[in-house]
């Protein structure tokens, strides 16, 4: 069954076209991937197919019957909301009704609060509150009163990732979905996504999660799509021979055109009209041979300075926020090639102790004793501040005009931004017409170009597409410095690394031998915590089929926390308010059974509804706080 089909699509910004007349379609159950090179045009397609961005000709059909969920590279949310409000703001029957729900607990109308009971009980939409907070939590929102204006960038993909997948549509559309998540919610996303039925077509540059996800990917190359069924392992194959496939005829064309180039000059200039068909496939031929082949490959082998004997050497490094503790005494001394990946859930540390070692950040106790010869390159997750009116190759010029290669010669400015597979024309474009993907790649040449011998790299991969991280990785295999790095990438960390800092919580760092699937897969072998959900309102109810699955991933073992003396007198009064709310629901209850006027019923319905919440809220903080009681 088709679900979505589009003819002859065209898109053109000013003199760039980046697709024309494209051909697309994707059937019922296929998780298809789009793929390409940064700027090559695939948030844009993937806007067009989602009906966010109009073509410019072409048409695209989506089948009527059908539900589509969209989640865009920078989601737009309600400042005005709380999380869960804003997850709960999406669009499906379940949720309508919930919504529906709600609103009549809040205006005490017997009548509407009656007919959306029975809606609730007809969907089976009595479990969406506990789904949505099991969802959140492993996407990493644990508190889902906080108001949308708080949330950092990351947090506001990972609220709106939430709000489309509980709505379950029949086709998900989704734009990077790994980019801000942590590698446990990629995990997590990844299960779902394989234990979901539905039809998804999305954009990543994840290699594991595409190869672990998709059954069809779908390259952009020079404004044409080339479609492989399979997975991302069976594409690469694929694309492999059908470049070898290209280059021979490539090569043929331009054989073909030296001859018709010679013929072309050995005519005198009043030809016969006899020649004109001849003249009309010469310049076919040299349109067709002009452009091709001359990607600049990304050849990062440029001189790093000398290490001496002493590189890093941290010790009891200790930092905290309020009663958050990242770093408890963490000691550590570096080695000539040290290959570090810094592993931890999102707003563990990773991002501060990067900052603590390159001198940005303070801390609370413990020194950091650098090198003489240490040049640090710090790549952060912020984009760097370029003036957008400035052009590419001015920014690079202002660093440095000339660069030395490993080798000792020399590179001009602009010959390393070919490299980077910068062309003449784009060299000579403002910043402001980069593509997100562009202005992350020229920001890590303005890294390496300072000569760095100690690289630290948090989230390099981005925005990168992944061609660019291919070229990347050979190149920081052969730097003869020391790397440290953050990244959601597991493909790209389990190349690079040969040990991991596990941030596990409560200060703890394990320095664990290996990349992260060594680290996963002894992980995994650990005895196993299963996570018990609390009961929501009306759990006694049957469960909805219909409704997101959701995926329970079992957690490796934590350090074991003690409750601070305040935490710990909240736990032993939680138990006694829990029981005493349910006594007052009883009651209430028991009054509702029995009868009454108008007014009564719904303000009793009404109080049981608070007291459901409530009782969910604090069995919710209880639970947590049992686990270290």
């Amino acid at each position: 069954m088709n679900y979505l089909s589009a003819e002859n699509l065209t898109k053109t910004y000013g003199d760039r076209t980046l697709f024309r007349n494209v051909n697309f379609g994707i059937n019922r159950g296929d998780k298809v991937a789009i793929v390409g090179a940064n700027g090559s045009g695939k948030t844009t397609l993937l806007s067009v197919l989602a009906g966010a961005l109009p073509p410019d000709d072409g048409l695209v059909s989506v089948r009527k019957d059908i539900s589509v969920g969209y989640l865009d590279q920078q989601p737009a949310l309600n400042e005005a909301l709380s999380v869960m409000e804003e997850v709960l703001s999406g669009e499906s029957v379940q949720l309508e009704a919930v919504r529906a729900y709600e609103k009549a607990l809040n205006s005490g109308d017997a009548v509407a609060l009656e007919r959306a009971m029975a809606q609730m009980e007809k969907l089976e939409a009595w479990d969406y509150e506990s789904q949505l907070r099991q969802m959140l939590g492993e996407l990493g929102i644990h508190d889902v009163d906080q108001s949308v204006s708080t949330l950092s960038g990351g947090q506001r993909k990972r609220v709106a990732l939430a709000r489309v997948l509980i709505q379950n549509p029949d086709l998900l559309i989704l734009d990077e979905p790994t980019n801000h998540l942590d590698l446990e919610a990629i995990e997590y996303l990844e299960g779902y996504l394989n234990t979901n039925n539905g039809t998804l077509l999305m954009v990543s540059h994840d290699r594991y999660f595409l190869d672990a996800v998709c059954n069809q990917i779908v390259e952009l190359d020079g404004g044409q799509l080339y479609s492989y069924k399979g997975n991302y392992a069976y594409f690469l194959e694929k694309k492999a021979e059908r470049q070898e496939m290209q280059a021979a005829e490539l090569e043929k064309d331009r054989n073909l055109f030296r001859r018709e180039l010679e013929w072309m000059r050995r005519q005198p200039k009043a030809r016969g009209t006899k020649a004109k068909y001849r003249e009309d496939a010469f310049g076919e031929l040299q349109e067709k041979v002009s452009g091709k082949g001359k990607g600049g490959e990304l050849e990062l082998n440029l001189r790093t300075a000398r290490l001496g004997s002493k590189i890093l050497e941290v010790e009891n490094l200790s930092k905290r926020y309020g009663e958050k503790v990242l770093l408890d005494h963490f000691t550590y001394t570096f080695k000539r090639l040290d290959r570090v990946g810094l592993i931890g859930k999102n707003g563990m540390g990773k991002t501060t102790l990067l900052e603590m070692i390159t001198g940005q950040t303070r801390p609370d106790s413990g020194k950091i004793a650098t090198g003489g010869t240490v040049r640090f390159g710090y790549y952060t997750q912020s984009e760097i501040s370029i003036p957008e009116n400035q052009r590419v190759i001015d920014v690079v010029q202002d660093v440095a005009e000339v660069m030395k290669l490993a080798s000792g010669e020399t590179v001009t400015a602009s010959q390393l931004l070919h490299h980077f597979l910068f062309d003449r024309q784009k060299q000579y474009d403002y910043v402001a017409k980069l593509s997100g993907g562009e202005k992350r790649r020229l920001q890590l040449l303005l890294v390496l170009v300072q000569n760095p011998n100690f690289l630290i790299l948090d989230e390099p991969t981005n925005d990168l597409d992944i061609t660019t991280l291919n070229v990347l990785e050979e190149f920081l295999l052969n730097f003869p410095g020391c790397i440290l790095i953050v990244t959601h990438d597991r493909y790209f960390m389990d190349r690079l690394v040969d040990h991991v800092f596990v941030l596990e919580g409560e200060g703890k760092v394990r320095d664990y031998p290996g990349n992260y699937t060594d680290y996963r897969e002894w992980r995994d072998k650990q005895p196993r915590v299963t996570k018990v959900q609390p009961s929501a309102p009306n759990a006694g109810r049957s469960t909805n089929q219909n409704a997101a699955p959701v995926v329970t991933q079992a957690k490796a073992p934590e350090v074991k926390k003690r409750l601070s003396f305040k935490e710990q007198r909240e736990y032993e009064t939680l138990e006694t308010e829990i029981a005493e709310l349910e006594q007052r629901k009883a009651e209430l209850t028991e009054l509702l059974n029995t009868g009454g006027h108008h007014e009564q019923l719904t303000a009793w319905a009404n109080e049981i509804g608070q007291l459901d919440a409530l009782i969910t809220t604090k069995s919710d903080r209880w639970l947590e706080l049992a686990e270290y009681a």
